[in-house]
């Protein structure tokens, strides 16, 4: 009697789980808004422009924070390529300890410097530290070195999430401020004096920049561009870069919970038997963007996870200097889970074809599902 009893009791709970989960995920909304997004007045650009201008040195000093177990691939890498191509700065990537960071979902690289080396080369600290999203937001040693440069005057740029890591560092108290479209309720909750802005991928206040999701360090390199080197410039590495149209304008409501965002979730992962790993091979000079921006797309399906393959175990180096370790040491991948050569795409186009290809493979709802993640804009997802 008494397991019987035990058994109803579980399939009751089973049944009442299973009836509120099912009752939320039809209560969210079918789909997003697709609104244009407003356009940014030429006072408010200007002014953007004008707040980032470089505090300390005619030509800057750009560190990018990371810490060694976790930090998020396009948050760290992006920049890094995209502002090592227009060549108006001095640009170095850095970990908390020694040792490589393993970024996530997908690669490994070797920074150039640890923080405390960093610290010893320049005591005077940097122009800008750019952060990007990391698995902790209180790392002590992150939060440590982020207000220690933010004592010596550097511009703090939250990258996605990273506005987090910012956050706990102690320096979004009464500012404007914005992030991935998924933590912005978390943010508001932990820095209630913060303000958040709606409709823009990059806020500029005092000395602290943060933007939306993963896909907005593209327009914040070629924003921070203009503002170290120009207008002229910044067009020219956009060109370079496959993004002609850059500014800070945002459709918020295009990102958000939805129906189908919770079910291509729930499916994908329920469907572990068909789940992949998919082969790009590791190439020297390889565009470090170009790879952060694919292997990151593939490795957010819940379907598929991207791993770079060489014939040697050492690292290779990126076209802008980033030493990038392989996954695995083979010379070759299966025909059937081998991902396109990156060639000389450009890193936005790369990243749309990548979209296609997740198309073709799993289906538009799982590409919607990767361009939410990633916050990309759904026109340009769409491609032209």
């Amino acid at each position: 009697m008494n397991s019987r009893r035990v058994l109803w009791s579980a399939l009751g709970a089973i049944a009442l789980a299973a009836l509120i989960g099912g009752a939320w995920i039809f209560s969210l909304p079918t789909a997003p808004s697709v609104a244009a997004p407003p356009a940014i007045a030429q006072d408010e650009h200007d002014a953007t422009i004008a707040a980032l201008k470089p505090p300390k040195r005619q030509r800057p000093l750009i560190a990018i924070i990371g810490i060694n177990d976790a930090t998020e691939t396009t948050d760290y890498l992006l920049p890094y390529g995209v502002l090592r191509r227009a060549d108006v700065a001095d640009v170095v990537t850095l970990a908390t300890a020694p040792g490589p960071v393993t970024l996530y979902p997908t690669l490994k690289v070797e920074p150039h410097a640890t923080t405390a080396e960093f610290d010893a080369q320049h005591p005077d600290g940097a122009d800008y530290v750019i952060v990007p999203a990391m698995s902790r937001d209180d790392d002590p040693a992150a939060l440590q070195w982020i207000r220690s440069q933010a004592a010596k005057k550097a511009i703090i740029i939250g990258v996605c999430v990273g506005a987090k890591v910012v956050g706990d560092a102690g320096l979004l108290h009464g500012k404007r401020a914005t992030t991935h479209w998924y933590s912005i309720k978390e943010l508001r909750g932990k820095h209630p004096t913060m303000r958040y802005v709606e409709d823009r991928r990059l806020v500029v206040d005092d000395g602290v920049a943060t933007t939306t999701g993963i896909t907005a360090s593209m327009p914040m390199s070629l924003t921070l561009i203009e503002a170290i080197a120009g207008r002229e410039k910044a067009k020219a590495v956009g060109r370079d870069i496959g993004l002609t149209d850059w500014d800070t304008r945002h459709e918020s409501d295009e990102f958000r919970f939805t129906r189908p965002f919770a079910l291509t979730a729930i499916g994908n992962t329920a469907a572990f038997w068909a789940h992949e790993r998919l082969g790009i091979e590791l190439k020297e000079g390889v565009d470090e963007v170009s790879l952060a921006l694919v292997t990151d797309a593939w490795s957010r399906t819940y379907r598929s996870q991207a791993v770079t393959f060489a014939r040697a175990a050492g690292a290779h180096q990126s076209r802008n200097g980033i030493r990038i370790y392989p996954d695995q040491v083979a010379s070759s991948w299966p025909a059937e889970r081998l991902l396109p050569s990156l060639g000389d795409r450009k890193p936005a186009d790369a990243l749309d074809n990548a979209l296609e290809g997740i198309a073709a493979r799993y289906g538009t709802q799982t590409t919607d599902f990767v361009a939410m993640q990633l916050e990309y804009p759904r026109h340009r997802a769409a491609g032209p």
